[in-house]
């Protein structure tokens, strides 16, 4: 059972990364919007894109951007990314658990 846990663990983390980069993305095509990528940095943004998107979406569907003023914020990224955090450490916590009585300690 650690092993599943471990297994989840590690798949959270991962998308967590994919999570982070989108956001360096994002923050780099803000502030330079001449930026066009080119050759295998186009495939890797769209594979993060690609695997990153479907949560994100479905949480704009659900909380539109806020709009301030000329400038709209977008929370729905940081919320995935909390929701990721959160659910890395009920895992991890999982993980430990069934760690310890697997050894037969409790």
């Amino acid at each position: 059972m650690a092993m599943l846990f471990e297994i989840i663990y590690y798949v959270l983390f991962v998308y967590w990364l994919l999570l982070l980069a989108r956001l360096v993305v994002e923050l780099v095509r803000t502030f330079a919007r001449d930026w066009r990528p080119t050759g295998i940095v186009v495939v890797i943004i769209e594979i993060v894109f690609t695997l990153s998107d479907p949560p994100i979406k479905l949480l704009r569907r659900i909380l539109p951007p806020i709009p301030l003023g000329p400038v709209r914020l977008d929370l729905s990224l940081m919320i995935v990314m909390i929701v990721v955090i959160i659910a890395m450490q009920v895992v991890n916590s999982f993980r430990a658990g069934a760690a310890v009585s697997a050894l037969g300690l409790m």
